[in-house]
Parts: structure tokens; C-alpha cells; sequence
């Protein structure tokens, strides 16, 4: 009988997660000689784990951004402000909406993902010069799934100076989310990476992260399976044709840049 491998159970580990999470914050900001961190809150359910883990680890030295673009909802920037309310985070609002306008009518031809790789740079670019301002360390909120599948834009969002959960499959970022009590118009609403209107990571990558995440996993464990035998454990053969070619395709933005050896 054919099983299908399954994401890591989170629950049990949950209370010792946690603690890693907030310890590994401290440490890591601590080595660096930083009292004070910065991130960008987005109104998703990944910069909102961040949030609530920066505000157990930092307390007042936490801050976060919030920088809509032309194309981020309305709904979004509510999320967000929401949150902060909610948990007394510290936030400022830097919206990036005039230099997206200009980019447009600057570059009239560019695509949706052009716009959204720009904004993406915008805000990282923005989050630096805060933490430069403020001398803060950038935190990141990208996770596992999106960084083995690459679905993140390189010195965009996946730049950051130390990640908490990029270790952590967004299925987990999920049941992880559910123990800090993240709202539940941030838990139900579709990932998305606010590239576009109506923008959804699992329309775009093709296949929902309940179906990605196990797949990632398996691999992970064990990276000698070729697409045939992950075939045989029961995935369906387009997911894993899919992920496969994503992986191997978006390998290097998770790579230091290449420098000639003299």
C-alpha cells in the first residue's frame, strides 16, 4: 500500500518551537551588537508570525512597516494596522505607492512581475534604510516552502539579515500562527505575495501549499528519489514534475553570489 509522506506534526513540538524561535532572535540580534529590529508586516499570515515572535523576543524594540503598494488592497493595510493594535506593536506606515507610480510611468511596458520585483526591492531598500536610521537589524518573513521553490524575489523579499522561520513549511507557519493567535481574517484569507490585484501564490504556483509542503518534505529527507519514485509514494506526477523544475530552476537565490577565485 502506497503512503504519502507527511509535513513534520507541529503540535507536539509547539511550546519548545516557540521558545527556539524567540532564543534564536535574541541571540542572533545579540551576536550582532543590535538592540532593535525591524521587518515588514504585509497584513499575511508569514510577517504576522514574525510580528508577534519580534514582540516576545524585542518588546518595544520591535518595529514594524508597513508599505503598501499601488496594487496592495485595502484589506491588507487594515490587517496589518489591525494586528499592531491588537498586540501593541510599533509600526509606522511607509507607503511606497508614488514610487511604484513613477516606475509605471517610467517603464509603461513593464509586466506585473517586473512592478511587483521592484516593489518587492522598494521595501527591502526601505526596511534598510530604517534599520540604518534606527540601527535596528532587518528580520525576514520568508518560509521554507517559498524558499526551496524560490518564489520570492532575490534582494526583495528573501534579503533580511536573520529569518526565524525560514526553517518552517508554511503549513507549519499555519499551526504555528494558531498558537500566537494570529486574527482569523489573516488566517483565512489566500497567501499572496501583493504583486498584483487578486495576486494568489497557489494559483500561481498551481497546486495548493497542503500539496506542495508533504512533497517538500519528502524530498528533503530524502533527496536520492527521483521523480519516478516520488511517483510511487503517491504524488501526483505534474506536482512533482512542477516542484522539481522550480527547485532546481530558483536553486541560486538562496546562494551567496559568486565570486571568482584568484
Amino acid at each position: 500500500m502506497r503512503t504519502k509522506p507527511q509535513v513534520a506534526p507541529l503540535a507536539g513540538l509547539a511550546p519548545t518551537t516557540l521558545d527556539t524561535l524567540v532564543c534564536f532572535l535574541q541571540t542572533q540580534a545579540t551576536q550582532r551588537g543590535f538592540r532593535r529590529v525591524v521587518y515588514g508586516l504585509s497584513g499575511g499570515v508569514d510577517s504576522a508570525v514574525v510580528a508577534l515572535l519580534c514582540q516576545r523576543a524585542f518588546k518595544d524594540n520591535a518595529h514594524a512597516l508597513l508599505m503598501p503598494s499601488l496594487s496592495t488592497p485595502q484589506s491588507a493595510l487594515t490587517h496589518a494596522t489591525e494586528l499592531c493594535e491588537s498586540f501593541n506593536i510599533a509600526y509606522s506606515l511607509h507607503s511606497i505607492a508614488p514610487h511604484h507610480a513613477l516606475f509605471k510611468d517610467s517603464h509603461k511596458d513593464a509586466s506585473l512581475i517586473r512592478q511587483g520585483n521592484f516593489c518587492a526591492r522598494l521595501r527591502m531598500a526601505t526596511l534598510y534604510d530604517h534599520a540604518l536610521e534606527r540601527n535596528a537589524l532587518v528580520v525576514g518573513t520568508s518560509n521554507k516552502s517559498e524558499r526551496l521553490l524560490g518564489y520570492g524575489t532575490i534582494f526583495g523579499d528573501l534579503a533580511c539579515a536573520i529569518n526565524p522561520i525560514g526553517n518552517l513549511y508554511k503549513s507549519q507557519i499555519y499551526a504555528l500562527a494558531r498558537l500566537l493567535q494570529v486574527p482569523e481574517n489573516i488566517l483565512n484569507k489566500p497567501p499572496s505575495a501583493d504583486f498584483y490585484a487578486g495576486q494568489s501564490d497557489e494559483d500561481e504556483l498551481g497546486f495548493s501549499y497542503a500539496e506542495i509542503d508533504p512533497l517538500l518534505f519528502a524530498i528533503e529527507q530524502n533527496p536520492h528519489l527521483d521523480t519516478n519514485a516520488l511517483v510511487a509514494l503517491g504524488f501526483a506526477p505534474t506536482l512533482v514534475t512542477s516542484v522539481q523544475e522550480r527547485m532546481a530552476k530558483n536553486a541560486f537565490k538562496l546562494e551567496m553570489p559568486a565570486i571568482c577565485p584568484l
